[in-house]
């Protein structure tokens, strides 16, 4: 639900949104991208089928407050709605456009309907019961429970030069003499029906509750009081500024609003005949509706409402209290009576749904919406306080501004924190960091930068084999305005197979491989061939291969029990014999033409660095001692190898 004025009184608008209602097969269509959209994820589908196919006309909720009725075009038909079942009860064609209606009944049963075409019907939930004529176009109409009438005030003037309101009798079934209206003296060319800005009854108003007393407003800025049961005029008020568009009497009869056709509304006490509150709706357009409201809190408030705007304002000094804006115009504004929930009829095709907790709570058949809208609430909480900033006392105490703790409405306490006016914050931080507009400034250029580079790399191709070759020749593009996808090796048919075949999967493992690459990591086994440098066949298997004599050091490297590598110097061996390889380490010892390895020195064989130890000669006596000791190796077990290499000599 869309959420407006969180500052002051906040409105949700629960249905409506655009005013547009999205068709079933476009939302199929849209399906997916509508996942993206916000405003139609927050919908909330209060009725079933709450729109028209154009627009609404009208709108009024039964006095049960189970049913709601609504006129709208186009085609001209009306809706009832179940709020029970919180779907659309039926829907009925009619034959003429619908400017008001009035529901007879505590349900929806009885009805009376005025058409744009002077006719007046009757429905109840089977049909049209009954429909008649009206001698001239009516503007408004309003039933009187206590004498059966349904009054119709109506354009033009009457043999007498007077303006009328028609009474219907709905218990004897016929009119009965009318209300004879003040609208001014008729122009010339006028005539009975009246024409272009002729005079009219314009609005009628009854004070049902009360002393019944009944309004008519007029199109000269004047509101006549009649009595029903003398059938006389009582009042009259004049002095409004232009024509009267509106009416409404308080739940106490004593005071009345007027609302005129260029915004301005005002309320009267019945008792005198100046004004007690003047204002201004703000746009200029004739005010279509005036409710007076109780508040769960028991404050008095009005609801004025123009083609543009909803205002809720203070009955006794007329502050304003809350709005409601459409983005469609609105035609006719209704209240669930004790709730916070308002309905419109309006020129979209969604007819709209605003809920304002602080008015009341939500209807008995919408209750869902109280948990809706505590479930926002506690999202939003942060969001309470505008252009703030929430700050830890830690936080404060960087920047200085702990000493304005409840010093000053700048700081506002609030669970573990402070919400920091979003000037002093800004202040308070330059003044903590002078540098911190260039460090934003440089994070934001490096973070254009990496974005830039990063959308350089635009091309990505998949294959089938040799995906890492692929990925390679186009890292080399990098740097280019465009990657060409069919540049080198990726756009000639004569490689093709390179990329789809298996055969020519590239093994990254093998030695050839390493050769080519030798920034590549390092396999455990190295493998060796004659085929092609990196291609194998499908059939290929590393153990069926021979090494070449130049790598025979490395291709008979073996590990020991440890699983550490041991060197061999010679390959030669003949069956039946122990193997005449030999570790390097062995054979450096068994040479016999090193000394004894010190343990001061270290373990190294090879490569290592010479130093000059002074010794005695007693001691330099005992090792060449050792040396003579060494036995005198045969020919036989010299693990040398052969000057000959002739293995027949030794059978």
């Amino acid at each position: 639900m869309k959420l407006s004025n969180p500052d002051s009184v906040s409105v949700y608008t629960v249905c409506g949104g655009a005013g547009k209602n999205l068709p079933d097969w476009l939302a199929r269509r849209r399906k997916r991208s509508l996942k993206e959209d916000e405003e139609y994820q927050n919908r909330v589908e209060l009725l079933q089928d709450f729109h028209f196919e154009s627009a609404s006309v009208a709108i009024r909720i039964s006095d049960d407050g189970n049913w709601i009725m609504s006129t709208g075009t186009y085609k001209p038909q009306m809706h009832i709605h179940n709020v029970r079942e919180l779907s659309l009860s039926y829907a009925r064609h009619t034959t003429s456009l619908n400017t008001s209606f009035q529901i007879l009944s505590s349900d929806y049963s009885k009805s009376i309907h005025l058409q744009s075409d002077r006719k007046v019907e009757f429905h109840t939930p089977m049909g049209l019961h009954y429909e008649t004529r009206v001698p001239r176009y009516g503007r408004d109409i309003i039933y009187d429970r206590h004498s059966t009438e349904a009054l119709i005030p109506a354009v033009g003037y009457d043999a007498d030069g007077h303006g009328e309101v028609f009474r219907m009798n709905l218990e004897q079934g016929r009119f009965m003499r009318s209300y004879q209206i003040d609208i001014g003296e008729a122009q010339a060319g006028e005539g009975l029906q009246g024409g272009i800005d002729a005079g009219c009854v314009n609005v009628a108003a009854i004070a049902e509750t009360t002393h019944n007393l009944l309004a008519f407003g007029t199109s000269i800025g004047t509101v006549e009081f009649w009595d029903p049961r003398s059938k006389a005029r009582v009042a009259r008020l004049a002095g409004q500024n232009g024509q009267v568009t509106a009416l409404d009497f308080s739940p106490t009869g004593l005071s009345i609003a007027t609302g005129s056709s260029n915004g301005i509304i005002q309320l009267f006490d019945l008792r005198r005949p100046v004004p007690l509150l003047t204002k201004d709706q703000g746009y200029g357009f004739a005010v279509h509706k005036l409710i007076h409201m109780t508040t769960a809190s028991q404050e008095k408030k009005i609801l004025s409402a123009d083609k543009k705007i909803i205002k809720i304002w203070d009955e006794a000094d007329g502050e304003p209290w809350t709005s409601a804006e459409p983005e469609v115009d609105i035609n006719d504004v209704a209240w669930c009576k004790d709730s916070g929930l308002l309905l419109t009829a309006n020129e979209g095709e969604s007819q709209h749904a605003f809920f304002i907790p602080q008015l009341g709570p939500a209807p008995k058949w919408c209750t869902f919406l109280d948990n809706i809208v505590e479930e926002l609430a506690e999202e939003k909480t942060p969001e309470t306080y505008e252009n703030y900033k929430f700050l830890t006392l830690p936080e404060l105490k960087e920047y200085s501004l702990s000493h304005l703790i409840g010093k000053t409405q700048l700081l506002r306490p609030y669970m573990h924190g402070y919400f920091v006016a979003s000037k002093l914050y800004d202040q308070a931080r330059l003044i903590a960091n002078p540098y911190v507009w260039e460090e934003e400034r440089a994070k934001r250029v490096k973070e254009k930068i990496e974005k830039e580079r990063e959308s350089r790399i635009r091309g990505k191709k998949k294959v089938k084999v040799n995906q890492a070759v692929v990925d390679k020749l186009l890292k080399k593009q990098e740097n280019r305005e465009e990657v060409d996808l069919k540049a080198g090796l990726l756009g000639e048919d004569r490689f093709g197979k390179l990329f789809e075949d298996e055969e020519f999967q590239v093994d990254e493992t093998s030695f050839d491989y390493r050769l080519v690459n030798p920034s590549a990591a390092a396999a455990t086994h190295a493998v060796v061939g004659s085929r092609a440098p990196g291609y194998y066949p499908k059939d290929h298997n590393p153990k069926d291969e021979v090494a070449p004599p130049r790598f025979a050091a490395k291709a008979n490297a073996k590990k020991d029990e440890g699983g550490d590598v041991t060197m061999r110097v010679s390959s030669s061996q003949r069956p039946g014999h122990s193997t005449r390889d030999s570790a390097l380490g062995s054979r450096v010892r068994e040479s016999g033409k090193i000394g004894k390895l010190r343990p001061s020195r270290g373990n190294v064989v090879g490569e290592q660095t010479m130093s000059f130890v002074p010794a005695s000669k007693k001691k330099r006596d005992q090792d060449h001692e050792e040396e003579r000791q060494i036995p005198t190796r045969t020919k036989r077990t010299d693990p040398r190898r052969s000057a000959s290499g002739n293995a027949f000599r030794r059978l």
